[in-house]
């Protein structure tokens, strides 16, 4: 009998012993958690997945244009990166109809963002319109365009219509006694022509002291403003402005006037005036071979990411059109600090 219970107190205890090495029910668990103990997960959790890149196509002019495009592209290439959260493309072309055909190509790759630097204004509806349908946001940079405004989103631009009052109220204050003008124009129907020739054309037809030598465009190109000039010079036709729409431009009418033996800038025969502020051409007006240089601020890309941003958490641009701040430069007053700070 003794035997008997002893057997069966040995089974208890060993059932009890095999009892102890389970695991801990759900309720053991909780309970740990409560009293302020950690039990070991049952497996180790995922890593966590990268953000998606927002992905952008961007439209814009010919990097070699000109020194303002040069540093326009560079600056959107420093914003719109992957460490950044941007997986971006770019198109680049001086004609309308090329832009058109790479923007058709970013609607059909699904970016999320269309950003466009027109090279003319018109023509745009269509492709806009296309964007929108596929739930492409539109921003426009640098130039605007003649579309219904509800294609795109915000434009972020200068005011090339301001740039070129700008110019002609400075060169009003010069006083000649006859205004005899070389107006040199950037590529037609480019918001940077229309805004820039609006003042001075308006003032050649209602001042009779104000005459249009010649009004040609160059196409923002050095040669073809020194051979508008050079023919000119050829005419015998008497002029004292040389009224460029770029910096470009006035470079090559002032090689022209170089190799014709014609004086120019401070205290000399022709007034030159550029735009743009390259970092070379605020050089010149500093050593007094050009009179004036109007700005126009290629560094747009931080505005453009700020606009992304706030959409991306559901904001809506304030504004729809963005103006960026800009000045001018003439060779009475422009310092070495200017051409420092301000040149491109």
């Amino acid at each position: 009998m003794k035997k008997l219970i002893a057997l069966l107190l040995a089974l208890v205890m060993v059932m009890a012993l095999a009892a102890c090495g389970t695991s801990a029910p759900a309720e053991t668990t909780a309970a740990a958690a409560a009293e302020g103990t950690t039990a070991a997960p049952a497996e180790t959790e995922a890593a966590e997945a990268p953000a998606e890149l927002i992905k952008v196509g961007i439209i814009n002019n010919d990097p070699n244009e000109s020194g303002y495009r040069t540093a326009n592209d560079a600056d959107l290439k420093r914003v719109f990166c992957e460490e950044n959260g941007y997986d971006a493309s770019f198109a680049y072309s001086l004609k309308n109809d090329e832009q058109i055909a790479a923007a058709q190509k970013f609607i059909q790759d699904e970016v999320d963002y269309l950003l466009l630097s027109a090279a003319g204004t018109s023509g745009w509806d269509t492709v806009l319109q296309d964007a929108q349908d596929a739930g492409i946001q539109v921003i426009l940079f640098d130039r605007t365009i003649d579309a219904d405004e509800g294609l795109y989103v915000a434009s972020v631009v200068s005011d090339t219509y301001k740039e070129g009052q700008i110019a002609v109220d400075w060169l009003v204050e010069q006083g000649l006694e006859e205004y005899n003008v070389i107006h040199i124009q950037g590529v037609m129907g480019s918001s940077a022509q229309l805004g820039r020739s609006d003042a001075l054309t308006k003032k050649c037809e209602e001042d009779e002291n104000w005459n249009m030598v010649t009004q040609q465009t160059a196409e923002w190109n050095a040669e073809n403003a020194q051979q508008i000039v050079q023919a000119v010079i050829d005419s015998g036709k008497e002029f004292n402005v040389i009224y460029a729409e770029n910096d470009d431009m006035a470079k090559g009418a002032v090689a022209a006037l170089d190799a014709a033996g014609i004086t120019h800038g401070v205290d000399g025969d022709v007034i030159i005036m550029g735009f743009d502020c390259n970092k070379w051409a605020l050089e010149e007006v500093l050593a007094g071979n050009w009179n004036f240089d109007g700005q126009c601020n290629p560094f747009q890309a931080d505005t453009i990411n700020e606009i992304i941003q706030g959409l991306e958490a559901g904001n809506a641009p304030a504004e729809k059109v963005i103006y960026l701040e800009e000045t001018y430069f003439d060779a009475a007053t422009i310092t070495q600090e200017d051409v420092d700070t301000y040149g491109i």
